[in-house]
């Protein structure tokens, strides 16, 4: 030791080479206690203070969130005192149904451009000197026509009267004939007028009947625009409990014009009570007129029927029912009037309403269900919108046959 001391140059030399040593030998073992310490877990650097001496200012220690100091400055955004806008809900927008007059001229004209059979008989009839052939066609198209067996015997004899007082060669004179001989079987004199206005503190109560396909419900959705258009007060029943969509039918038509619909939540419910509370809630609130849809019955299930004259007894226990209006299909021709027949049987039927007249070929159903059932027809249909429906006018309808 002591010649290594000698070799190092003395004592001094020594010491300073054994600390450098230590030093050394420190650094490589804090290194690699260190370096284990990192493995383990990850240390946050400790934040030191150096002590204040002598003309030592001290070292200020970094505040803990010094974002805060950095938005200390920044004013608060101001904050809108007002009220969100409120968003209101619109009322739907309600149909304006056309007026009656309005559907009478388009109707008619409707009627006039469907090729109907008084045109054919025109025609035929203004060849002149008309031969056997002639007349059976004549008669052929009354028949085919649904004019019916009686009125078409009625309506030939009359044609070959007048050809051979007047003769056949001026086509406008046979045309007045024919018009003459046409109106007086639609019969211009019948009522055909509808009861739906309030009376005696009652309102007027519609009853509406017929088969299933005639357009029933949708005759009564279609009534009831014309009403509004009128100005009165209306209220649907929907006694057609049988058929699933029919209420919510009805009640679409109501919306579209502002028209409440009574009706059960339970299908096949008993029609005789939907039918009464209809009427009784129309009594209480003084509307002008009450609509009562009923089932389609089939006119061979007679306790169907039956139910339906009960439907009737019913409504009448709180107010009279004023017009009980029977729906046909133009289109079925002589096959609706056996149901007509049966209706009436149970029914005290005042009015028919006619769907589907542009099907010209059976205009003459007008006459056939008249002279049948002795009631008038009081209402057409000539489309499928909402305003194709208006009241029957005979000489329009007379007039369109042979234009």
């Amino acid at each position: 030791m002591n010649d290594l001391i000698t070799q190092l140059g003395g004592p001094e030399t020594f010491a300073i080479v054994v600390g450098g040593v230590a030093t050394v030998i420190g650094g490589v073992v804090a290194a690699l206690v260190g370096r284990r310490g990192g493995d383990d877990e990850t240390v946050a650097p400790t934040q030191t203070q150096t002590p204040a001496g002598p003309g030592i200012e001290p070292i200020a220690t970094p505040e803990e969130h010094p974002e805060e100091d950095a938005l200390s400055d920044v004013e608060p955004a101001e904050v809108s005192e007002e009220a969100p806008e409120e968003v209101v809900d619109e009322a739907p927008s309600l149909d304006v149904p056309e007026s009656v007059p309005t559907r009478m001229q388009r109707l008619r004209s409707r009627l006039a451009r469907s090729g109907s059979f008084g045109s054919t008989l025109v025609r035929v009839l203004s060849r002149g000197d008309l031969d056997e052939e002639d007349w059976e066609e004549i008669e052929d198209t009354l028949l085919m026509a649904d004019v019916g067996v009686e009125a078409t015997d009625e309506i030939m004899e009359e044609l070959r009267t007048q050809a051979r007082i007047i003769g056949t060669s001026d086509p406008a004179t046979i045309k007045t004939v024919l018009r003459t001989k046409l109106l007086e079987l639609v019969d211009p004199t019948m009522d055909r007028s509808l009861a739906a206005s309030r009376h005696d503190d009652h309102p007027g109560v519609v009853l509406m009947v017929g088969v299933n396909g005639t357009g029933k419900t949708t005759t009564v959705g279609k009534l009831a625009r014309i009403f509004v258009a009128e100005d009165k007060k209306v209220l649907l029943g929907a006694a057609d409990t049988f058929r699933a969509a029919a209420a919510d039918q009805l009640a679409t038509w109501g919306e579209r014009v502002g028209v409440d619909v009574v009706r059960s939540d339970r299908q096949g419910a008993d029609p005789a009570s939907v039918a009464f509370d209809a009427v009784k809630r129309g009594d209480s609130e003084e509307v002008d007129v009450v609509l009562v849809d009923t089932a389609g019955r089939l006119q061979n299930k007679r306790d169907l029927m039956d139910e339906l004259g009960k439907v009737k007894r019913v409504m009448e226990k709180t107010a009279p029912v004023t017009e009980t209006l029977l729906v046909m299909d133009a289109t079925t021709g002589q096959n609706g009037m056996s149901q007509a027949r049966l209706f009436a049987e149970v029914v005290d039927i005042t009015g028919i309403v006619l769907t589907k007249l542009d099907g010209s070929a059976k205009g003459g159903i007008v006459i056939s269900v008249q002279r049948e059932l002795g009631v008038p027809v009081k209402l057409v249909g000539l489309g499928e919108g909402p305003d194709d429906l208006a009241p029957f006018d005979p000489a329009s309808f007379v007039d369109s046959l042979l234009s």
